[in-house]
């Protein structure tokens, strides 16, 4: 700030506190000695949301902060009973080396109206051209989250995860880490983000704040415009598997960078460190064939609804009908529904009977792996029929969220009555049950019919479950079958962060993750002709014959979904794909 006189906060529509302004950087001297700022929240309406507008307090609740190298910072935290704020009255400042340290001996309540016990300490620190500083917590029960206010970060172009920066206007935003921090369905969803970064790009200057975490914790960010600035919360969770009382809150990092892509880099850079994520070239778990993989051909097999779109016999009439047309030792052929009603047969995993049984399944592999192809079978890592009469098995693998409210796989209307189906239980790969069933499943699945690869649909849909950390789980079922079948390649739909050191391939594409990982085309990818997204719940989308509905993306491979009509009505178009694929890989 340029001196006492300069208004610390501006004052919006008679509601203090609204947002601050961008600060000049304070010497540490300074910062000490002048540091509290009696923010309050924002409550009141400032800038009417065009879009996403979240919940807030009808009040202005205390959020006092200390002011540091252009930033003010303040810290809520949440117990699983209520929010508590910094007692202002038990709140000092010191200047530590090249930081500061805010000590408050003391909590409010409801607004500040009442007190309660709890201490917490934050220490700021200069690094090189960032900020960062690190909370420690502690409350009488045990603590949910803990949140960090930022204000002096100014409006812009934001983008979330390692996704571009695009022009929000004056919408409130809010980002959860990994499958949107437990939020990702409800009435105001949070976007999903694969990895807990934030960009602000400001004309020629960007801005970032970045999560330091070495482990797979929920994230959350809420980003609350002003007329100059956000109102930033940048929310930790605690694992709801280990309740604690006094928590250390993962480093946080603010900082400006000459670029987006320069700030996903330096963000790249801590995951490869904190996650051991090796390099794509040196990956030891990618096996000689994917390296030389050109194509990978989706064959659906049956709908949620028993509808066929290919029988075993038909796709084995298709790889032949292939074969001429591009070596199959650099194909890749994905079988999604293979086991039956898509996700309504989960979890047996059995070929299905309508399809050709298990005769016609050995008969498809073997044949087509004589002829050179691999072969790619789909599992549900976390789903299943709650009717199944093996759901007691597992069933106290059921996810509820940290706050204890059931999640169920119901964010799908797979009948198309218009209303969401709930039968569909989500699971935790965490718990031993659940992770044992699906082990001996996919087991069974590669020592019956030989396949190449397993895919685990929802990899990514890590959930703050009470019960167990559900990226151990998947850590451990990997590991498992990794040992078992050091050849047999697992390949997840989405990513976050810390999986790339555990899959290297993915249905969902993400450019800073591409010197990890490959990719191909989603399960919802348009086939030749009407575009139908075959067993996907997505229906139909445009299926562009100038394009082929390839996209020209590093480490994403070219991908050819086959539905009902595709290989009767739409060979041309097939082969279009193909000769395509054929030149992308040097194949001529």
């Amino acid at each position: 700030m340029d001196g006492p006189t300069r208004r610390d906060v501006l004052k919006v529509a008679g509601v203090a506190g609204a947002v601050a302004l961008l600060c000049d950087e304070l010497p540490v001297a300074e910062a000490a000695g002048s540091a509290i700022v009696p923010h309050r929240s924002t409550s009141g309406v400032i800038l009417p949301p065009r879009g996403a507008s979240f919940m807030k307090f009808s009040f202005d609740a205390p959020e006092p902060s200390v002011r540091f190298a252009g930033l003010e910072l303040g810290v809520t935290v949440f117990s699983h009973e209520n929010a508590y704020h910094l007692d202002e009255r038990k709140l000092r400042v010191e200047a530590v080396g090249d930081g500061v340290r805010l000590v408050c001996d003391g909590l409010v309540w409801a607004g500040g109206q009442e007190s309660a016990p709890g201490r917490v300490e934050v220490t700021l620190r200069r690094a090189g051209a960032w900020i960062e500083w690190d909370i420690t917590a502690e409350l009488a029960r045990p603590i949910k989250a803990v949140s960090s206010i930022i204000r002096g970060l100014p409006r812009g172009h934001v983008g979330a995860g390692g996704g571009t920066p695009i022009d929000v206007h004056d919408d409130e935003l809010l980002f959860g880490y990994p499958f949107g921090g437990g939020d990702l369905f409800g009435g105001n969803p949070a976007a999903s983000i694969a990895t807990p970064l934030v960009v602000i790009q400001d004309g020629a200057r960007c801005h970032f704040i970045a999560s330091l975490d070495d482990r797979v914790r929920a994230k959350r960010f809420y980003l609350q415009p002003g007329e100059q600035g956000y109102r930033i919360e940048a929310i930790h969770e605690v694992e709801g598997w280990q309740p604690q009382t006094r928590i250390t809150v993962p480093r946080w990092r603010v900082g400006q960078a000459a670029s987006p892509e320069a700030a996903v880099a330096s963000h790249v850079q801590h995951l490869e460190r904190a996650y051991r994520i090796p390099r794509w070239d040196a990956r030891s778990d990618v096996p000689a064939w994917l390296r030389r993989t050109a194509l990978v051909v989706t064959l659906h097999g049956m709908h949620f609804t028993g509808y066929v779109f290919n029988t075993f016999r038909r796709m084995l009439d298709i790889l032949r009908w292939m074969a001429p047309q591009i070596p199959p030792d650099r194909v890749l052929v994905f079988l999604p529904a293979w086991d039956g009603r898509y996700y309504w047969d989960y979890p047996e995993y059995r070929a299905a009977a309508r399809l050709g049984g298990e005769a016609e399944l050995r008969r498809l592999i073997h044949d087509g792996k004589r002829l050179g192809y691999r072969f790619m079978p789909m599992f549900g890592a976390n789903t299943a029929n709650r009717r199944s009469p093996a759901f007691a098995r597992f069933a106290d693998a059921a996810t509820s969220k940290i706050d204890d409210d059931r999640m169920d796989l119901n964010w799908v209307d797979w009948d198309n009555d218009r209303h969401q189906d709930g039968w569909a239980a989500y699971l935790n790969l965490g718990v031993e049950s659940w992770r044992r069933w699906l082990t001996d499943r996919i087991a069974a699945a590669i020592d019956t019919y030989d396949v190449d690869g397993y895919f685990l649909d929802i990899v990514g849909g890590w959930v703050n479950n009470p019960r167990a950390d559900m990226h151990e789980g998947v850590r451990r079922l990997v590991g498992e079958l990794r040992q078992r079948y050091p050849r047999v390649l697992p390949c997840g739909e989405f990513h976050y962060d810390a999986l790339l050191e555990l899959i290297p391939l993915y249905h969902v594409y993400a450019t800073h993750a591409v010197p990890f990982a490959r990719f191909f085309s989603h399960l919802s990818h348009p086939a030749p002709g009407r575009g139908s997204s075959g067993v996907h719940e997505s229906g139909f989308s445009p299926f562009d014959p100038r394009t082929l509905a390839l996209a020209r993306r590093e480490g994403l491979l070219p991908t050819l979904s086959v539905v009902d009509d595709t290989f009767t009505a739409h060979q041309q178009e097939m082969s279009a794909v193909i000769r395509e694929a054929r030149q992308r890989a040097g194949l001529g």
